[in-house]
């Protein structure tokens, strides 16, 4: 692996292990001036961020009026938030039609059921963030500038393969799901985990309210690959 691929991967595996963000929208209210709100997200198929907002939020008016936008997403481990890495995203953020959206909704309630309530009640809609450059910092004196195709990876597993594959997880290896948290050094508390995405590189876990990457030794491209993975995950002590 090159540099600029390690930087790359290293960039995207941030991406995929912290699931919040702060989205940076042009003010309406205050022109001139950026607004910062928090947003929880996961990635669709092609590897790239999209959030679920309400219409009456202030972000989405700004997104209405103008489409520029960053997510900085940072390091939650450190202690030192100067030594954290951190990932800037510029984007051009866009509201997603009915089809791309019951993708994403499939999705996205995995990692967030909660979201199902008051998305079912209250006027939200799926935003996808179409990436255009990414600015990585690994740490002191580690900074990089990312094109989208040097950052993400699309996801291999169509809805059609990834929802089956989780569903026979949940229903049928809990056990295993706990030892992979074991081995990852991950404590689930009083939480039973449960598998919330699959993609080429790992899977997800969502425990209660949080949510844990747990990686896969060599990337995966079929469900038989991905089979053989969680075995490799399950033996290993």
């Amino acid at each position: 692996m090159n540099n600029k691929t390690r930087v790359g991967a290293d960039a995207r595996g941030l991406l995929l292990r912290e699931y919040h963000g702060v989205l940076s929208t042009h003010s309406v209210e205050a022109p001139g001036y950026p607004f910062g709100s928090v947003v929880p997200y996961c990635l669709n198929r092609a590897g790239e961020p999209v959030i679920l907002i309400s219409r009456i939020a202030q972000h989405t008016r700004n997104i209405e009026a103008n489409a520029k936008v960053s997510l900085i997403v940072t390091e939650d481990e450190k202690d030192d938030v100067q030594a954290a890495a951190r990932l800037t995203l510029l984007a051009n953020a866009a509201r997603l039609g009915p089809e791309a959206a019951d993708d994403v909704a499939a999705r996205y309630y995995k990692f967030f059921p909660e979201a199902h309530d008051y998305h079912a009640t209250h006027d939200f809609d799926f935003y996808g963030l179409n990436l255009v450059r990414a600015r990585y910092i690994g740490g002191f004196g580690e900074i990089h500038w990312l094109e989208p195709s040097g950052l993400t990876l699309a996801n291999p597993f169509a809805r059609e393969q990834e929802t089956p594959m989780v569903a026979h997880m949940n229903a049928d290896h809990i056990a295993a799901m706990r030892h992979y948290c074991a081995r990852a050094g991950i404590d689930p508390g009083a939480h039973e985990p449960a598998m919330a995405g699959v993609d080429a590189e790992g899977i997800h876990l969502r425990l209660g309210a949080r949510i844990e990457r747990i990686e896969f030794a060599q990337a995966v491209t079929t469900p038989g690959a991905v089979r053989a993975a969680l075995v490799t995950l399950a033996r290993d002590h």
